[in-house]
């Protein structure tokens, strides 16, 4: 059996293949560019530890972008599963450049999709966002909920990729599994999340920014129960006479951001100093998972508490820096 796992070097995609390795004897491959969005050094870190397992892991690097490249590296190998997580992360970055969501998101998603249909891959999963939403009147989320409302370009973009998996279900009977992932959080996290900054700038002293003073609910989701539901799904693609689905993948337990920081402080012990800072332009209001889909399929609910998942958060953080 052979896993392809785009952007294996990438938060998500790393537990993806960690996980795989330790507890299966699948052959992984992963790809990633390894580009500069964030410190590359965490990105190395990553690779590093997975690359331990010379016998079951290969690493290409890289870039989704080039089709020529990404169709060769299909043929050579002969995945029969595809999880594609290699995308441009980020709603506050999408302001700042949204070509980058054009390219990587849009252009480098059609690259996956075509390869997995030209070479006949059993089922394609891949990154969504529950960012897809918007900022909807009706909580819980639920997947058949209206999404035609992005409220950022990545969103946007990410809402292109479910269309268009869609479109490749329909024509072509792909597989395909669209990941609606909520505020994934967790060890080896990306510099740029709320987690990592916040105990990053307690630690050193320096103060932190709070977006609309903390007063938004997010469904924090710990990195092992998004890994958990991606691999229960991996040979679970859909039977439909279009073979599309979609998946929540998420805690189900909303939280609010201030409460978030308030047990980040108590498991460090320290106090943050607070900057407070008006909404920012682009960010959902609430994210609240409706993931009864996914435990109908998966016979798995996430279940990782705040508590837990920040205290080992907190315990890497220390020996990694």
């Amino acid at each position: 059996m052979k896993i392809l796992v785009t952007g294996c070097s990438g938060f998500v995609g790393f537990h993806l293949c960690l996980k795989l390795l330790e507890n299966y004897k699948y052959k992984i491959f992963g790809i990633d560019n390894l580009n500069d969005y964030y410190e590359l050094q965490l990105k190395k870190s990553r690779l590093k530890i997975l690359k331990k397992n010379k016998k079951f892991f290969k690493f290409f690097k890289l870039d989704i972008t080039n089709k020529k490249k990404i169709e060769n590296n299909f043929k050579i190998n002969h995945y029969n599963y595809v999880v594609h997580l290699a995308a441009q992360a980020g709603v506050r970055y999408s302001l700042l450049n949204p070509k980058s969501y054009l390219d990587n998101n849009i252009i480098g998603f059609f690259n996956i999709l075509d390869a997995s249909k030209k070479f006949k891959i059993k089922h394609l999963l891949y990154a969504s966002t529950s960012s897809v939403y918007g900022n909807s009147k009706f909580y819980p989320l639920k997947e058949n909920h209206t999404t035609d409302s992005p409220l950022s370009f990545y969103a946007a973009s990410k809402k292109c990729n479910e269309i268009m998996a869609y479109s490749y279900s329909n024509l072509y009977k792909l597989k395909t599994t669209g990941l609606r992932f909520f505020t994934v959080y967790g060890p080896y996290g990306r510099p740029d999340m709320a987690l990592h900054k916040f105990v990053n700038n307690i630690v050193n002293h320096k103060s932190i920014d709070l977006y609309n003073k903390g007063n938004h609910y997010r469904d924090f989701t710990y990195v092992d129960d998004v890994t958990e539901s991606i691999i229960r799904l991996l040979d679970k693609g859909s039977n439909k006479s279009i073979p599309y689905e979609i998946f929540n993948i998420g805690n189900g337990k909303p939280s609010f951001l201030k409460k978030f920081l308030s047990v980040i402080e108590k498991k460090l012990h320290l106090k943050a100093k607070v900057r407070n800072i008006q909404f920012q332009k682009g960010d959902v209001y609430k994210t609240h998972s409706d993931t009864t889909k996914l435990f109908k399929r998966i016979k798995y609910k996430p279940n990782n508490s705040i508590e837990q998942g920040v205290e080992k958060f907190i315990r890497w953080y220390k020996s990694y820096y």
